[in-house]
C-alpha cells in the first residue's frame, strides 16, 4: 500500500513549480517514502520490540504525510479529489498498520 501512495505523490509533485517542490513538496515526499522504509527496516530487525518501534515510526510518518496533504490542499496545490484519494489510502494503511502493531510480540 505505501508504495502506491508514494508513486501517486511523486507523479503529482514532479509537476509542481520550484517553490512548491522546495517547501512542502520535499517534506511530503520524504514523509510518504518513509512510511514504507520504516516498515521494511523494522522487518529486518532481530527483536520484535525493534520491529514494533519502526512500525510506530511508520505510523508517525503517515500522520506527517496527512499533515502535509492538508497544507498543500489548503494552499490549492492539489485538487480535492486527489486529497480525498490520498487520505483514503493513508487511512486504510494506518488501520492495517495499527492492526499489525497489535500482533507483534503477542505470540
Amino acid at each position: 500500500m505505501p508504495m502506491s501512495i508514494t508513486d501517486i505523490i511523486w507523479d503529482v509533485l514532479i509537476k509542481w513549480n520550484y517553490l512548491e517542490q522546495d517547501t512542502v513538496g520535499k517534506q511530503l515526499i520524504r514523509s510518504a517514502d518513509s512510511i514504507g522504509a520504516n516498515i521494511a527496516e523494522g522487518y529486518g530487525r532481530f527483536h520484535y520490540k525493534e520491529n514494533k518501534s519502526f512500525l510506530y515510526d511508520s505510523r508517525g510518518r503517515a500522520y506527517e504525510t496527512k499533515f502535509c496533504l492538508k497544507k498543500v490542499y489548503k494552499r490549492i496545490i492539489i485538487t480535492s479529489e486527489l486529497n480525498e484519494q490520498l487520505n483514503k489510502l493513508l487511512k486504510t494503511h494506518t488501520k492495517s498498520l495499527n492492526a499489525f502493531i497489535k500482533t507483534i510480540g503477542n505470540n
